[in-house]
């Protein structure tokens, strides 16, 4: 009962800070909603926090049954595409498989950049010298980044990003050489003083420069309820705004809503990661970038413009860009 009273207060809060409702005369230019509720999937990982404190957000939208349904990291997307549930966030290169394998999802707005780091031991400084090494973590995002840098991931990389192989642990008992976090691992492994950094996306070019999370949604529900897909991706993006100029508050509201258990990573990684940025950069400049960096390491079959023509849609999102005059 006082966990429920302190989110309520938590939101309530959030509701009240200046300018993120929308006023309701402005909803008056806009299709009504064909539907009050709305779905996302529940996969931990703090980065995708927009997603987790927008519920005050969507209710000042409309929004009535607001839900989210456990999903994990084999069975999102499908789970996406399957209509288990209506939107989630992921990584760009993660929607571009799911796009080459037909799945019926939509890419609809980026949400933040950077919030992956690597980790290293010894005398590791540079992607270079990770040639002969054994890296854990995303195996895909690895691939990418020793690829970029000349590197051939298959011959070059030992890579271990098995989940059971606990690779992280595996990394902090200095049995592997490199270790890609995102949070809250990041924030683990600073916290434990484990290895030294060689890269960040947030910062570390090209990664920088493109946007890390996406907002997508179950082609049926987008195609069949228009109105409440842009009022969805409108409070999402004002959420990622609070998370830029509110950690604080937002990392409060993760953990009372049962999203992460420490304040201390959520606060972190909140005040660390540019979620601000959705509207600097373009999303599908960066859908086509990973779609171009993963066609040439045969990771994906279809071209960038392929996968940009059958799985995104920024129609709303461009809409909501000039409301908010971006």
């Amino acid at each position: 009962m006082w966990q429920t009273r302190r989110r309520f207060l938590t939101m309530t809060a959030m509701a009240g800070a200046a300018g993120i409702l929308p006023p309701r005369r402005a909803w008056a230019a806009e299709p009504g909603l064909e539907t009050t509720s709305v779905r996302f999937g529940r996969f931990l990982a703090i980065c995708f926090a927009p997603q987790y404190v927008c519920e005050p957000l969507l209710r000042a939208e409309g929004f009535t049954d607001i839900r989210y349904v456990d999903t994990t990291d084999r069975t999102q997307l499908e789970d996406l595409g399957s209509g288990n549930f209506d939107f989630h966030s992921n990584l760009p290169l993660t929607y571009a498989l799911a796009i080459d394998r037909e799945l019926p999802i939509t890419v609809v707005s980026g949400v933040h950049a950077g919030c992956y780091e690597l980790f290293a031991h010894g005398d590791i400084r540079g992607i270079a010298d990770l040639k002969g090494k054994s890296v854990g973590g995303d195996g895909r995002w690895l691939s990418l980044i020793a690829a970029y840098m000349g590197l051939d991931p298959k011959k070059d990389l030992a890579l271990i990003d098995e989940r059971g192989a606990k690779p992280l642990e595996l990394f902090a008992e200095g049995k592997l050489d490199a270790y890609l976090a995102s949070p809250p691992e990041v924030q683990e492994l600073h916290a434990r003083k484990v290895g030294h950094i060689i890269l960040k996306t947030a910062v570390d070019r090209p990664w920088s420069q493109y946007l890390c999370c996406m907002l997508a949604a179950n082609r049926e529900y987008a195609a069949r309820y228009p109105g409440a897909t842009k009022r969805v991706i409108r409070a999402v993006l004002k959420a990622a705004d609070m998370c830029a100029s509110e950690p604080e508050l937002m990392a409060r509201l993760i953990v009372e809503g049962g999203f992460t258990k420490r304040y201390d990573y959520a606060l972190q990684t909140l005040a660390e990661n540019p979620y601000g940025d959705w509207r600097e950069y373009d999303a599908e400049d960066t859908m086509r970038f990973y779609a171009l960096r993963m066609h040439e390491l045969g990771m994906i079959k279809s071209s960038p413009q392929k996968i940009i023509a059958n799985g995104t849609d920024w129609r709303f999102l461009n809409e909501v860009k000039r409301e908010l005059k971006v």
